[in-house]
C-alpha cells in the first residue's frame, strides 16, 4: 500500500505531457517511443522519444514524423489489413539491416540471401526472423518477405514485439520501426531514414524500451 501510495506521488509531481499520462508503460522501462496519430484513420503520426528521470518521462529531441500503415491504426489488427496495431510493447533484442550496422547497441545482423520474416498464419513459426539456404524456398508462404530484397525500406530497422506474446496466428506480423519510402506503410511505423539512424542508435537493450501506439485518447485509455 505505502509502495503505491509513493509511486503515485511520484507520478502526480511529473511534467504534465503525453508519456506522463500513460497508463501500459511497465516500471523497468527507461526508454519510450511514442507514436501519436490524430486520428485513427490516417497514415501520419507524431513520434517522440522519452527517457526517465527521477519517475518521470522527459522528452529527448525533437518530434518527427512519421508514417503509419496505409489504412491507418486499428486495436484488432489482423494479417494483410494494411493497419498499424495500437498497443504498447517491447522493442526486440535484435536489429536487422541491409546497410552495415549504423552503430547501434542492440545485437545487429546484416541482412543476406535467405533471411526471411514468416508472414504466414499456417507456420509454426510465424511471425519470426527465419534463415533458409540461399536460392532455397522456404517452407513457408502467404506474405512472407526476403528482407534481403528490401534494400529501401530496411536500410536497417527495430522490430516492434507486436503478437509475440504468445503468437496468434492471423492476428499480424512482421512491425517494424523502418525507413520511409515516400508513402505508408503496409503496418510498419517508418521514419526518415537519417531520423531512423538517429532513434535506433539512442536504444539501449538495458534500458528495456518500449513503443506505444495510438491516437493520444487510445494511448491514455
Amino acid at each position: 500500500m505505502l509502495a503505491t501510495l509513493a509511486v503515485a506521488a511520484v507520478v502526480a509531481a511529473c511534467p504534465s505531457n503525453l508519456a506522463n499520462g500513460l497508463d501500459d508503460v511497465p516500471a523497468s522501462a527507461r526508454q519510450l517511443i511514442t507514436v501519436e496519430a490524430k486520428v485513427a484513420r490516417t497514415t501520419y503520426a507524431s513520434l517522440r522519444t522519452w527517457r526517465r528521470a527521477h519517475g518521470c518521462w522527459v522528452a529527448v529531441g525533437k518530434a518527427r514524423t512519421a508514417r503509419l500503415g496505409k489504412n491507418g491504426l486499428s486495436s484488432n489488427r489482423r494479417e494483410g489489413d494494411g493497419t498499424t496495431p495500437t498497443g504498447t510493447y517491447r522493442i526486440g533484442p535484435r536489429m536487422y539491416g541491409n546497410e552495415p550496422n549504423p552503430g547501434v547497441s542492440f545485437r545487429y545482423r546484416r541482412l543476406r540471401c535467405g533471411d526471411w520474416w514468416d508472414e504466414d498464419p499456417r507456420s509454426p513459426t510465424y511471425n519470426s526472423f527465419q534463415h533458409v539456404r540461399c536460392g532455397t524456398k522456404p517452407p513457408f508462404g502467404g506474405g512472407s518477405e526476403g528482407m534481403w530484397q528490401q534494400p529501401r525500406p530496411y536500410p536497417y530497422l527495430a522490430v516492434v514485439e507486436y503478437n509475440m506474446r504468445p503468437v496468434v496466428p492471423g492476428k499480424g506480423s512482421g512491425i517494424f520501426l523502418h525507413a520511409q519510402t515516400g508513402g505508408p506503410t503496409i503496418g510498419c511505423i517508418s521514419l526518415r531514414k537519417a531520423e531512423l539512424r538517429t532513434v535506433l542508435r539512442w536504444l539501449r537493450p538495458g534500458a528495456k524500451p518500449v513503443i506505444a501506439i495510438g491516437t493520444r485518447t487510445q494511448l491514455r485509455g
